[in-house]
């Protein structure tokens, strides 16, 4: 009996001192919120709350919430908390409502939150940036308030999968651009604030929405307020167009009020009649069948130009077949599978394989080419008349340039493209820069140089080149720019001889993520949105230190669509499918390029390389399909680096490779993501101090 007693007093030690060490909490809920409390500076108002042991569920932990051993709610607002919120927050699978208002963070926010929250309070907490693209993927969510921070940019939220959505509050921020066509899949949406913010753009994407309160005040809206909104929108402080606004294309269905308006019905219950009961068709039924019979047309027309572009696109197919291979052209877009979510990478672990969610492909079909939106904003608009005094940069005599250049002495060439030549210039105050001597014959009207040269002086961004000066006499047109001797990304990579050193992989994630950089204040800063058209590595130069700038930015204008889908199709491999299709350039075909030039970081390889055997010609072609194979993976690395490199960091990379040369420009990520994605990688990459050795800081 005593034996027996024994037993169970052992028992009960044995599962107290589990309960002790295991605690009641989830291990992984657990070991978040402990790195919470460290990103947060280990602040004394969360009481109990502890960077080591503890257990939130099982102790009182201030603004936790448990259900069983898993925490369901984060509330810790006004307490005054400052610091970050850390990479691990995706992991808190249960987390319902996650609130931390008010206080005093000052920093931007993550990449990744708790992904099945049905309430995302941020507000009045000093975040910057932009907002994450992760909100795209919680489709649970109801309730999203953002409002007083100091976020900036385009919303490059996708809401086509956020229909519980019901209150959105975007107010007091710094937020610009056109609001985004996914707010139309907002069908649950019943309060929101967009007020003082920069939005552009008319408001007409919100005009079917089930809103019963809307303040679009103090922003820089356009066009007319839609009627299905009026008495319900708060608009003063915008710049509407005055007078009636336009009536809607023919054949397009009267809108449904859907705050309950009952006074279209109503109307239209008596337009069989006159009101005197007389009946037969009036001067509006009349109009009516007129309408239908253009709208009838229009559609047999339609058709009639669709089939003949079939026959003409089936023909162009028969073409191509007969051509040599070509780098990713618009026949070979159609064997290509977009990845899927399960097969992209985590940016937050080092297992693998690992899981990313850079931006994972919607669900639903996949849209072919002929349904590519091109969205207007995404390209390049003319040039607006403008006079000298708005050029922030100095004006050059063409003398001065000459001897500068040696009158242009094939010498001092530095480079050469498809709108001019590049040469080192010593000017008398010695200092070398470097002038781009513009093909005449790019410029559609010479006065639009000076427009050109206006805009290129208000680019300022340390990973952009800057423009110095500026000639335009006597029929020559010069740029002159700050000039790095160091050589392009190219020279490093390709032109490399016996005597100097590979690039580390260290400097090779740090100058993708300085072109990044360079990218994303192109697309999601400038506004209107600068598409560049011409990325790759002979247009990113680097400095002594090889920190990146990326050249030719501003000069799109200069450079035909038409042309750059004739310059793709021959053998470039920079251009994306699209590209090659359409001639159409937009920010995500510069994704796209981007996306390849982090291909040849990785693999040393050229874009196209005619001399390799037929399946590895194209880079892109070759690559993709074995970016998430580790064991293809290694193979593929650049031989130059000998092994030194990380392999998970090696993994990491091929992920934001392969979501950046995306078949499909609507998969592609926008590039602040990437730039988070590769933040990420510099820190884990500056923990292996193997790779530093080998860098070398010159050309001499």
């Amino acid at each position: 009996m005593s034996l027996l007693l024994l037993r169970v007093v052992l028992l009960g030690i044995l599962v107290n001192f589990s309960s002790l060490v295991n605690g009641d909490t989830d291990p992984s809920d657990a070991s978040v919120l402990r790195a919470l409390y460290t990103s947060l500076n280990s602040p004394g108002q969360l009481a109990k709350w502890s960077a080591n042991g503890g257990d939130p569920c099982g102790e009182p932990w201030i603004g936790i919430t448990c259900v069983g051993n898993k925490v369901t709610e984060i509330k810790i607002s006004g307490l005054g908390l400052s610091g970050l919120l850390g990479s691990q927050l995706d992991s808190l699978k249960s987390v319902n409502n996650f609130d931390i208002s008010n206080n005093n963070m000052g920093s931007q926010l993550p990449f990744q939150l708790p992904p099945n929250v049905q309430r995302l309070n941020l507000a009045n907490s000093g975040f910057s940036g932009g907002l994450p693209y992760s909100i795209s993927q919680m489709t649970s969510l109801q309730y999203l308030n953002v409002s007083h921070n100091q976020i900036q940019g385009s919303v490059v939220v996708s809401f086509d999968l956020l229909s519980s959505l019901n209150t959105l509050d975007f107010s007091f921020n710094s937020m610009t651009g056109n609001l985004p066509q996914s707010f139309q899949s907002l069908t649950s949406m019943n309060k929101m604030y967009l007020q003082n913010n920069q939005f552009t753009g008319t408001i007409d994407v919100l005009a079917n929405l089930p809103l019963g309160n809307l303040n679009v005040e103090n922003n820089q809206f356009t066009g007319w307020i839609p009627g299905q909104l009026k008495g319900i929108v708060q608009s003063n402080g915008n710049l509407w167009s005055s007078g009636p606004s336009p009536p809607p294309p023919p054949g397009t269905p009267p809108a449904n009020n859907p705050n309950g308006d009952h006074k279209s019905r109503e109307n239209s219950s008596n337009l069989g009649s006159d009101g005197g009961g007389k009946s037969g068709i009036g001067g509006g039924g009349i109009a009516g069948i007129v309408i239908s019979i253009l709208v009838v047309g229009a559609i047999i027309a339609f058709f009639i130009i669709k089939k003949r572009r079939s026959r003409r696109l089936s023909t162009d197919r028969e073409k191509l077949d007969n051509q040599p291979l070509a780098p990713l052209t618009s026949l070979e877009v159609q064997e290509m599978k977009p990845y899927q979510t399960s097969s992209t990478v985590s940016m937050n672990t080092f297992e693998t394989p690992t899981v990313v969610n850079l931006r994972p492909p919607p669900i639903g079909r996949f849209k072919s080419f002929d349904e590519v939106d091109i969205s207007p904003k995404f390209i390049v608009p003319p040039p607006k008349k403008i006079n000298t005094a708005q050029i922030k940069a100095r004006r050059y005599s063409i003398a001065d340039v000459q001897m500068a250049t040696d009158s242009f002495n094939v010498e001092n060439l530095i480079g050469e493209g498809s709108i001019g030549r590049a040469y080192c210039a010593q000017f008398d105050d010695g200092k070398a820069l470097a002038v781009k001597k513009i093909n005449s014959s790019a410029l559609q009207n010479p006065e639009d140089f000076l427009n050109i040269v206006s805009e290129i002086s208000q680019l300022h961004h340390p990973n952009i080149i800057e423009l110095v000066g500026y000639c335009s006499e006597h029929g020559q047109y010069l740029l002159v720019n700050e000039f790095h001797k160091n050589g392009s990304l190219h020279d490093f990579l390709h032109l490399s001889d016996d005597d100097s050193k590979p690039l580390a992989w260290n400097s090779r994630v740090k100058i993708a993520l300085g072109a990044a950089r360079a990218l994303e204040y192109l697309h999601e800063v400038r506004s209107p949105s600068l598409v560049h058209k011409n990325i790759k590595s002979a247009n990113i130069l680097l400095d002594l230190e090889l920190n990146p700038h990326l050249s030719d930015s501003g000069l799109a204008s200069l450079t035909d669509d038409a042309d750059q889908a004739l310059n793709h199709n021959t053998g470039s491999g920079y251009g994306a499918p699209e590209v090659a299709m359409y001639g159409q350039c937009t920010i995500k075909s510069d994704v796209y390029s981007f996306g390849v030039v982090m291909l040849e970081l990785l693999t040393g390889r050229k874009p196209f390389d005619s001399t390799r055997p037929r399946s590895e010609q194209s880079l892109v072609r070759w690559a993709t399909p074995q970016l998430h194979d580790i064991d293809a993976l290694a193979k593929m690395v650049d031989p130059a680096l000998k092994g030194l490199y990380p392999v998970k960091s090696i993994s990491r990379f091929a992920d934001v490779i392969a979501l950046c040369v995306q078949p499909q420009p609507e998969f592609r990520p926008p590039m602040s993501e990437v730039v988070e994605a590769l933040v990420r990688l510099v820190q884990r990459a500056n923990m292996s101090k193997r790779t530093h050795s080998i860098d070398r800081s010159s050309r001499g």
